[in-house]
């Protein structure tokens, strides 16, 4: 009889569900007093949350930004009020007063009121704001606060980026209440399909709880510290009840099938831990290190959407080796009170009679459903090819928001690019740089040249008739860059919109190197196996590229339309490298726990296609039970959310949906069928230790 000799992290996992057992009440109680000190901070997380942190270090945008400051007379604009009226009249008094709050602040300087309507019935006031960047958010919600208004006579909005991610704050808040108020509810409805019983489907939901809000307050530290994305707040959120509550299922599940073949609590705990809770571990590394692949990108609004997600991710994965053990320690057998009346049976180890003959019928064809599952990911992901991204931060905010409208009516006013100028800077002095750009299509205008305070630069801008986050503005830009030469510097909104999208792609070939890779040591570390995790790595690229070509065809090429949305007709910029990261570490949550099963019943006999068939039998009802409660998660902030969170949400439940059941119930285990032997090869391991029949355990 064979018995495998246990390696130290299961030895140590029962050890701590041992000891947590013992000491479950004084676990509890630390918990809620970590989560009743967190409340007030988790709900205030926002607070000093930022629009900003997307400046590429060395770019041309940011190179001519810290440029202007040196041209006399030229600051750009960091407010701009639009005031608009029945009467010109009504529309001066309120200037002079919107003037008179400006000056009560040194840090703003209001410049000179353009007029936009011959009758002065519209009115734009540019401001400048001299205060650190971080703080322009909390300024545009201080000025927001005091000068909009909505009278008869006369209307006042703030517009400008940092009013855009001011009115997104608020927006961002409501976003994520709609998200977990339905996605709570959808989740209890179906761990109570998948547990059967009241309790044991509560218990994953309040570590989702837990998670959420101990990681919302952790988050509310850091944004005092360095800089953090608003986008984090809804990203971690969704991530953290989602992996939270998928963990927390994983061993809830082995829990209760091990007090289903007779275990006492505690051994079942101990057992639980020492298996699933050791796939829940690297799980969450996995997840961690795919997230900090982002850091691979070169722009700190990734980065900080990098931390919040690794945040609550090793959070979830403390809940639930720790908070959760304790919960099971403490109910014990009444896990399994107030049962429901289910038509099916809801035993962990019982496959049933479905999945049984659905792994009978993957083993007898394994070619046809390796070719036929890996055909059509394929074909999914073909239109990736013709990906095309933007990053519209106006479009982040609903139609009807108060900043959008505003801006909206202001370009119908002034032109669509009306507060995006692009800005030339060339050494050289501009002799007819004027007239050249002029005469360039989609230029409405452009100033006189501006020589700066040492003499060495000029300055001119052109305004353009184009959206600055497009592309008739892109196209616009290349014919500016060709106009002013190789040695002029051209910024401004449009440029800095490419700046970002080129360090963001030009990153994502790193990032996934180093995904690929770590991913790679991790799972030779726990399955012993050097071509099990290359079989890994390789399906969570078909579960990435086909949630690319969703993403395509719904936000880019409108196959959707037809059911009242209205794509945008594009995808945003920092999109595909979440996706990527998000995707491949969530994947490998249902490729540990296949595999781990699988190991188990390998190591029990040595027989590969039993093992492969019995691990699939035993570990598919978790598995697309945690699926459909990642899907639920993500369809529900994708319907409450931003047009970027809601591409998120519909690429990130489109590859789980497709992970869990095409790539993880028909590719993998027939891979695995047809390598055999091969999937076990491990160089350097002694026969004597290999497994022989017989098992310890079945």
């Amino acid at each position: 009889m064979f018995r495998s000799r246990a390696p130290w992290i299961d030895d140590a996992l029962r050890r701590l569900a041992r000891g947590v057992s013992r000491r479950r009440r004084a676990v509890i109680a630390v918990w809620l007093a970590l989560l009743a000190g967190s409340a007030w901070f988790s709900l205030h997380q926002t607070d000093f949350l930022t629009g900003g942190g997307w400046e590429v270090p060395g770019s041309a945008s940011i190179k001519v930004s810290q440029l202007l400051d040196s041209f006399p007379g030229v600051t750009p604009p960091t407010f701009t009020f639009f005031v608009t009226g029945a009467s010109a009249q009504a529309v001066q008094e309120r200037l002079r007063a919107v003037e008179q709050t400006v000056r009560t602040d040194s840090r703003l300087h209001a410049g000179s009121p353009i007029v936009l309507l011959r009758n002065g019935r519209a009115v734009f006031l540019p401001v400048s704001y001299q205060g650190a960047t971080s703080n322009s958010i909390d300024m545009a919600t201080k000025l927001r606060h005091a000068l909009v208004q909505t009278s008869p006579t006369v209307q006042t909005r703030v517009l400008g980026e940092p009013a855009v991610w001011s009115n997104f704050q608020q927006v961002s808040k409501a976003q994520l209440a709609r998200g977990e108020a339905v996605g709570f509810p959808l989740i209890l409805v179906i761990l109570l399909a998948a547990f059967g019983t009241v309790v044991a489907a509560v218990a994953p939901l309040a570590l989702g709880f837990a998670a959420v809000l101990l990681s919302g307050a952790v988050i509310y530290w850091l944004s005092q510290a360095f800089e953090i994305s608003v986008y984090v707040t809804n990203m971690a959120s969704m991530i953290g009840i989602g992996v939270a509550v998928d963990y927390s299922l994983f061993i809830v599940s082995r829990f209760r099938g091990e007090l289903h073949r007779g275990e006492t609590v505690d051994d079942a705990l101990a057992r639980a831990l020492s298996t699933s809770g050791k796939a829940v571990v690297f799980s969450g590394a996995t997840v961690a290190i795919s997230l900090a692949g982002l850091f691979a990108i070169d722009v700190r609004g990734i980065r900080s959407l990098a931390i919040g997600a690794i945040i609550v991710v090793c959070i979830a994965v403390l809940a639930a080796t720790t908070l959760l053990p304790a919960l099971l320690a403490w109910m014990g057998g009444r896990v399994e009170r107030l049962r429901l009346p289910l038509p099916w049976s809801t035993g962990e180890e019982s496959g049933g009679r479905f999945w049984t003959t659905w792994a009978t019928t993957v083993m007898r064809r394994p070619v046809a459903f390796l070719v036929g599952g890996t055909c059509f990911m394929l074909v999914l992901a073909s239109p990736l090819l013709t990906m095309q991204t933007f990053n519209r931060g106006l479009n982040e905010l609903p139609p009807g928001s108060e900043v959008r409208a505003a801006t909206e009516r202001a370009m119908a006013l002034a032109g669509a690019g009306f507060a995006s100028p692009v800005h030339v800077i060339t050494t050289a002095r501009p002799h007819g740089l004027r007239a050249r750009l002029a005469a360039i299509p989609g230029v409405l205008s452009v100033t006189a040249p501006v020589r700066s305070d040492d003499g060495a630069h000029w300055l001119v801008d052109a305004r353009i008739d184009a959206q600055a986050e497009s592309t008739p503005a892109r196209a616009i830009v290349h014919r500016i860059e060709a106009v002013a030469g190789p040695r002029a510097l051209v910024g401004g909104s449009t440029v800095f919109d490419m700046d970002v999208e080129h360090a963001i792609f030009g990153g994502i070939w790193k990032m996934l190197l180093f995904i690929l890779g770590a991913s790679y040591l991790v799972l030779l570390l726990l399955l012993r196996s050097v071509v099990l995790p290359l079989k890994a790595v390789l399906v969570n690229l078909l579960s990435v590229g086909a949630a690319y070509g969703v993403l395509v065809a719904v936000f880019q090429w409108g196959w959707f339309d037809w059911t009242g949305y209205a794509s945008p007709g594009y995808v945003d910029t920092i999109v595909p490298a979440l996706v990527l990261a998000v995707t491949f570490g969530l994947s490998m949550d249902y490729e540990v726990f296949l595999l781990s099963r699988i190991r188990e019943r390998w190591l029990a006999h040595g027989d590969n296609e039993r093992a492969v068939s019995e691990g699939l039998v035993r570990s598919a009802r978790t598995i697309t039970s945690a699926a459909a409660v990642m899907v639920a998660v993500f369809a529900s902030f994708s319907a409450a959310g931003s047009p970027a969170l809601k591409e998120l949400g519909v690429g990130l439940a489109v590859a789980i949906l497709l992970d869990a059941t095409l790539v993880r119930l028909v590719i993998v285990p027939s891979a695995m069928r047809l390598l055999g032997s091969w999937n076990w090869w491990f160089p350097g391991v002694p026969r004597r230790i290999a497994p022989q029949a017989g098992a310890a355990r079945h």
